[in-house]
């Protein structure tokens, strides 16, 4: 009786060991041939899109801040300044 609950125990053991095993063994084939190179490029697109998007937004605010400043000069009978085209450097030669 002692022997068959160790042989059960044994084989229950060698079971477990071998799903496993063969759940590792299909784990490191799907990370072999998962497109990893492919996901983080699509993801650095997507956030090269966002930051995009977002200083394209920043930009428009500051023009519609600076529309709002300089009608209200007007109004105050102030001479506004022409728009500034932006920066012709960037703090270096090339």
């Amino acid at each position: 009786m002692a022997f068959q609950i160790m042989l059960a125990k044994a084989v229950s053991t060698v079971v477990t060991g071998a799903v496993g095993v063969a759940a590792y063994n299909g784990a490191k084939t799907l990370i072999a041939k998962a497109p990893l190179r492919e996901a983080a490029v699509t993801a650095t697109e997507w956030s090269l899109r966002g930051v995009r998007k977002a200083e394209e937004g920043a930009e428009s605010a500051r023009l519609s801040v600076s529309d709002v400043v300089a009608e209200a000069k007007e109004r105050l009978g102030e001479e506004v300044a022409p728009p500034v085209a932006g920066e012709t450097g960037h703090g270096h030669s090339h």
